[in-house]
């Protein structure tokens, strides 16, 4: 594999931790959670603050290597709630100064 950029920091995983309050995918809590890359890195993801929530351990090997839309539909989870989540997370927590890093923003299905 090619050498690929990871630049999720300790600080930013911690607080990726502190505003989803558990698992991104179950709500479990309590367990100790794992960095779960939605794009995972055997499919060209990365340790980035817009391609990782923490799952518990459960969640992350029944996810495994499959891209987080794909295993949300499979197991009928709430797809479109857990995207305005992540993106409403991800805005909060991105560096202001560094407008290319932030999501763009989602416009409601009409």
């Amino acid at each position: 594999m090619a050498k690929v950029e990871h630049d999720l920091t300790d600080t930013q995983w911690h607080a990726l931790m502190e505003a989803w309050g558990g698992c991104a995918y179950c709500g479990g809590d309590g367990a100790a959670l794992q960095k779960d890359c939605m794009l995972p890195i055997s499919r060209g993801g990365r340790y980035t603050l817009l391609n990782v929530v923490p799952a518990c351990a459960s969640c992350n090997a029944s996810k495994c290597n499959t891209e987080v839309i794909t295993w949300m539909r499979r197991k009928r989870l709430d797809e479109p709630a857990f995207l305005a989540r992540q993106v409403a997370i991800a805005r909060s927590l991105a560096d202001p100064a560094d407008p290319a890093g932030l999501p763009a923003p989602v416009d409601p299905p009409a």
